[in-house]
């Protein structure tokens, strides 16, 4: 499998954890951990699978490490890299933002042709709405640590596993009737 870099906010300790989390789940393949305070756009375009997370903060906002690195993105050339998102919300306390932040790191690695991956269901969670959902489906792994945290590890688990075979999945066959 080709190398992975994964961008988090290193500020946010829980962000952080997931990070790390994410990266064991990997056992037997390299991940990079690239914190994105420190990052640019040799360092998005530097990997053909890209991992993106991101707590989202107050009404539905990105965290300012992901609001001032959103330029570098929005001109990095990511065609065709596969890039899965994953985020941290609070569906009791925000349920009208619930993981926001998963909806637009997509939208913006999408609008720079990369191909979205790591879809997961949205059952088992409860909240009134979602920047990240399409299609009735979360476009990345949401994490609700605040009133989950007993799913964490679950569902990093199973999304490790899936992204695994996504990553290996010749492009051309993609289904990017999904993306942005």
């Amino acid at each position: 499998m080709k190398k992975i870099g994964l961008f988090y906010g290193s500020s946010t300790a829980k962000t952080a954890a997931v990070a790390q989390k994410l990266k064991e789940a990997f056992h037997d393949v390299q991940v990079d951990i690239i914190p994105v305070e420190n990052s640019g756009e040799a360092d998005f375009e530097a990997y053909d699978h890209i991992i993106a997370g991101s707590s989202t903060w107050f009404d539905g906002e990105l965290p300012t490490y992901w609001d001032e690195i959103m330029p570098v993105i929005t001109s990095a050339d990511l065609k065709g890299k596969k890039v899965a998102v994953f985020g941290l919300g609070d569906q009791v306390k925000y349920p009208d933002n619930f993981v926001d932040a998963i909806g637009y790191l997509a939208e913006a690695f999408v609008n720079r042709g990369a191909i979205l991956i790591g879809y997961t269901s949205a059952e088992g969670y409860n909240f009134n709405q979602s920047q990240a959902l399409k299609k009735g489906m979360f476009m990345g792994l949401a994490l609700d640590i605040e009133n989950q945290p007993d799913k964490t590890d679950e569902r990093i688990r199973k999304w490790v596993d899936q992204l695994k075979s996504e990553f290996e999945k010749d492009i051309s066959s993609a289904d990017n009737s999904f993306n942005c």
